[in-house]
């Protein structure tokens, strides 16, 4: 059956990122289809929404403050009304885009999506755009927490204003942020130029997802064997100092687990559940593909903190593959945690192996 939530995608970013220009830039391209635009002012500065170009699709402004905190409630409202209106015909759009303040934190704007009852049904998450500036990116990453969040949640990163910045520069920021979110796909972009069509589709959590959609989206994109095919793949020959090990990069901890095995589901249940008791307001994302024993369809899943989204069966999913792969991107947890938390997942035998070898 088809899907026929609305997709959501949640643009945020760093201060001063471009956020805006790229919303415009998505905007002037037709070829996405119509979007219905929630954006957002923070105190009395304001976001400059009159920036936002001219077109026929659906722009509004929220108020009263930053969506991650206080007006969760006015953007489940908010939402809940376009849809009315799109269901009574006022409104035509294919899609919902949601531009944050550079101070959200994603996390929260994800759980109004799930618990909201209307929401669930209606709308699902498209994916995580993080625009990411390449001249005063590091410095935001010392300074704010929330951009450290932002760039670990992110399913894309649109990096901006390359043109002010040297090549090697660019290289050492891009090795920065694929360290707070390993296999990431990094976008170059000078003032949204050539993004649209690269920042839709980006959940596997569809059905029909494709089994490559499904591997980048849990374990990112190949990377090329070719260190020259990609302006990312430069290595200077002097590394450019970023710290080595930044106060605020280094509360955030990444671990993954490939499994060739289906996994019991009483195991996987058991993991789950004592992950999210123990520690669920430090996750801040869990996503994989998942194999169980008895099942031969595998499913996907994804939650942030102790919320998650019905997990979705693979019905079209090759029969050669039967490998589980999960990722969990956490806050103020120690990689050594994450990595016996996951290891649960592995047959005991194994277990039995690794420790022999320890020993």
């Amino acid at each position: 059956m088809t899907d026929q939530r609305v997709p959501v995608t949640l643009l945020t970013g760093f201060l001063g990122a471009g956020k805006t220009t790229l919303l415009n830039a998505v905007l002037s391209d037709s070829a996405a289809g119509r979007a219905a635009v929630i954006v957002n002012e923070f105190g009395e500065a304001g976001l400059d929404h009159q920036l936002i170009a001219e077109s026929s699709d659906e722009v509004i402004l929220m108020r009263s403050g930053c969506l991650c905190c206080s007006v969760r409630g006015e953007l489940a409202q908010t939402m809940a009304q376009l849809l009315e209106r799109r269901d009574k015909g006022d409104l035509t759009f294919e899609r919902v885009v949601i531009e944050t303040t550079g101070l959200a934190d994603p996390g929260p704007i994800l759980q109004t999506l799930l618990v909201d009852p209307f929401l669930a049904h209606r709308t699902r998450m498209d994916g995580i755009v993080t625009v990411a500036d390449a001249s005063n990116g590091p410095a935001t990453l010392d300074a704010q927490f929330e951009a450290v969040s932002q760039t670990a949640m992110a399913d894309v990163i649109v990096l901006s204003k390359t043109d002010l910045v040297a090549p090697p520069e660019v290289a050492a920021f891009e090795a920065r942020l694929r360290s707070l979110n390993p296999g990431i796909r990094i976008l170059h972009s000078v003032r949204g130029d050539g993004i649209s069509g690269q920042i839709w589709g980006l959940s596997a959590l569809r059905p029909s997802a494709a089994k490559q959609d499904v591997l980048t989206w849990t374990t990112g994109p190949e990377t090329p064997k070719d260190p020259l095919a990609n302006l990312s793949g430069l290595s200077p020959s002097k590394p450019v100092s970023i710290n080595a090990a930044p106060v605020h990069d280094a509360r955030i901890s990444t671990e993954s687990i490939v499994l060739d095995e289906p996994i019991p589901d009483d195991v996987f249940d058991q993991w789950l559940d004592t992950l999210i008791k123990l520690r669920g307001p430090d996750i801040l994302r869990v996503k994989g593909i998942v194999f169980l024993e008895g099942i031969e369809a595998p499913f996907v899943f994804h939650g942030v903190q102790h919320i998650f989204d019905p997990p979705v069966p693979l019905k079209t999913w090759p029969n050669d593959d039967r490998t589980s792969r999960i990722v969990v991107i956490a806050r103020d947890l120690l990689k050594g945690e994450l990595q016996r938390s996951l290891n649960l997942l592995r047959p005991t035998s194994m277990l039995l192996v690794s420790a022999a070898n320890a020993r």
